[in-house]
C-alpha cells in the first residue's frame, strides 16, 4: 500500500479496520517492516510476538465473520518489558527472567486482547524499572529517536520511543515515578499516569506492594491524547460516560486552573519554563480561568517519594536477586552494595516508624491539596528540569546549576505520591530540537478533564 499507515493513530486504524479499508494483516506487515528499519538503531522493541502475523490473520478471518469488532480489533500495540503477556517473553530487564515466559497475562494485557488489540511485542525498560534510562544487562540501551545520543528515558523509555519512531501506534506503560511521563517528554508523545488504583497492576514486577501501591500504577501511551481517552477506557475496564472513559463533552470553559514552573526542589530550563507559559496561555484562550501559583503542598513531593518508596522498592529488589546477586547488572549491583540489609527487629522497627511518620504526612498534605483543588480542579507543571539527557548521565546543569537526575524530575514524583492524575503532553521543542513535554493535572478519578486539557494544548500546535 502506498498510504503510510504506522503514521496513523490508534483510532484512525481502528476505523479503516473495521470499514475494511486495510486489513489488520496489512497493518502488522507495515509495522514489522518500520520496525525492521528503524529498530536496530534504536532498540525500542526488545522481543516480536512471533505469533504476530497470526494474531492478525485470526482479526481479519473473524471480522469477515461476525462483523461486530471490538474498539481496537486488528490494531497492534506494544508492552512494557515488565508487564506480564501469555507465552510472550517478558524479562524486566534482568538476567534471572532473561527465558521467562509468563504463563499468564496480566489483567491489563487480558483487557486490551478482548477489545481485540494485537500484541505486537515488548519493549525496553531499565532493569527492574529503576529510571531514568531504560538500559539493561539482557538488551542493552535504547536510544531517542530525536537523538541517538541521548536517553529515551524510563522506566517505560522503550514504550515512548517505539512509538515516537512509529514503530507502534501505542501501548502500555507503567509508573512510580515519572516513568510514563518523563519517556513521554523526552520522546515527544503522549503519555497518562492514572489515578492510583484506577488500572489493576496484577502481572507487573516490581510489584505494587506496601506503600508502593500508593503511588505504581499503569497507564496508556501514544501519539495523541485522544488514542489514550481510548486506551484509558479499555484498560480501566470503564463503562462509558464516566469519568474515567470519555474525554468528549468535557466543558472547560470558566474552569480554574494554575500553573507554575518553580517546585522549590529542582530549578528548570528557560526552556522549560516557557513550554509551561505557552500550555498556559492556551488553556486561557480556550476560555480558562488560568493564574500563577504553587500549590502548596507539592514542594514536599519528592522528599516524601523517597520516605514512602525508596526502602520498600530496595527490599523488593533486593529479595528478588538474594542469592543471585552476581546477575545484577551495574545499577542493580549498585543499588544493592549501597543500601545496607536491615533486616534485624531493631531496624525494622525503625524502618516501620519511619515510614508510618511518612503516610500520616502524606495523607494530611494529600487533604490539603485535594481542598485546594476543589475550587481549582487542573495544574500545569513541567515534567522536569530538562529534556533529554545523554546517555548515562547522574546530574544534569539547568542554567547554570548542577542537578542530580533524580532531584531534576521532582516535579513528576510529586504525582505519584499523592495518586493524583497527570498527563504528559508535548508543547515545545528546545534549541536542540528535543521535545519538552508539559503535565497536566486533576482530582483523582477525574482523568476526563485532564484529557481535554490536554486536547486542546495538542490542537493549539
Amino acid at each position: 500500500m502506498s498510504e503510510d499507515l504506522t503514521s496513523k493513530s490508534i483510532s484512525e486504524l481502528a476505523a479503516k479496520i473495521r470499514s475494511r479499508t486495510i486489513t489488520a494483516t496489512e497493518l502488522v506487515e507495515a509495522h514489522l517492516k518500520r520496525i525492521e528499519q528503524v529498530n536496530p538503531r534504536l532498540n525500542a522493541i526488545v522481543t516480536i510476538a512471533p505469533d504476530v502475523l497470526e494474531q492478525a490473520q485470526a482479526a481479519d478471518k473473524s471480522l469477515s465473520e461476525d462483523g461486530c469488532p471490538g474498539p481496537l480489533h486488528g490494531v497492534p500495540l506494544t508492552i512494557k518489558d515488565t508487564i506480564a503477556t501469555k507465552g510472550l517473553r517478558t524479562t524486566y530487564g534482568s538476567r534471572i527472567r532473561d527465558r521467562h515466559y509468563p504463563e499468564n497475562d496480566a489483567h491489563v494485557v487480558q483487557r486490551l486482547r478482548a477489545a481485540g488489540a494485537i500484541i505486537l511485542g515488548k519493549t525496553n525498560t531499565p532493569e527492574m524499572a529503576i529510571p531514568y534510562e531504560s538500559d539493561n544487562p539482557v538488551f542493552g540501551r535504547t536510544n531517542n529517536p530525536h537523538d541517538l545520543n541521548r536517553t529515551s528515558g524510563g522506566s517505560s523509555g522503550g514504550e515512548a520511543a517505539a512509538i515516537a519512531a512509529h514503530l507502534s501506534p501505542g501501548g502500555v506503560g507503567s509508573d512510580l515515578s515519572g516513568s510514563i511521563r518523563v519517556p513521554a517528554h523526552f520522546c515527544g508523545i503522549a503519555g497518562l499516569k492514572p489515578t492510583t488504583g484506577l488500572i489493576p497492576m496484577d502481572g507487573h514486577v516490581p510489584e505494587a506492594t506496601g506503600t508502593l501501591a500508593l503511588g505504581a500504577c499503569i497507564g496508556p501511551m501514544a501519539r495523541r491524547v485522544g488514542d489514550l481517552t481510548l486506551l484509558l477506557r479499555i484498560m480501566s475496564g470503564a463503562l462509558p460516560g464516566t469519568g474515567a472513559a470519555n474525554q468528549t463533552n468535557v466543558e472547560l470553559r470558566g474552569v480554574k486552573a494554575a500553573y507554575y514552573y518553580d517546585d522549590g526542589v529542582s530549578p528548570v530550563t528557560s526552556e522549560t519554563l516557557l513550554a509551561v507559559e505557552k500550555a498556559a496561555n492556551v488553556l486561557s484562550e480556550a476560555g480558562l480561568q488560568v493564574r500563577l501559583e504553587r500549590p502548596p503542598p507539592v514542594s514536599h513531593g519528592s522528599r516524601l517519594w523517597v520516605e514512602l518508596f525508596s526502602q520498600v522498592a530496595g527490599d523488593q529488589i533486593r529479595e528478588f536477586y538474594r542469592g543471585r546477586e552476581d546477575q545484577a547488572g551495574p545499577l542493580v549491583a549498585s543499588l544493592l552494595s549501597h543500601q545496607l540489609d536491615k533486616s534485624t527487629l531493631e531496624d525494622r522497627i525503625e524502618i516501620a516508624e519511619r515510614t508510618a511518620r511518612a503516610v500520616v504526612e502524606r495523607e494530611r498534605l494529600r487533604e490539603s491539596l485535594l481542598r485546594w483543588m476543589k475550587t481549582t480542579p487542573l495544574i500545569i507543571a513541567p515534567v522536569g528540569a530538562v529534556p533529554a539527557f545523554v546517555h548515562g548521565a547522574y546530574q544534569v546543569i539547568v542554567d547554570g546549576e548542577l542537578v542530580r537526575t533524580f532531584r531534576a524530575f521532582s516535579y513528576s514524583q510529586t504525582f505519584n505520591v499523592f495518586g493524583l492524575p497527570a498527563l504528559s503532553v508535548p508543547v515545545a521543542r528546545s534549541a536542540d530540537g528535543l521535545p519538552i513535554g508539559v503535565q497536566i493535572i486533576g482530582r483523582p478519578f477525574e482523568e476526563s478533564r485532564v484529557l481535554a486539557a490536554g486536547a486542546i494544548i495538542e490542537g493549539s500546535l
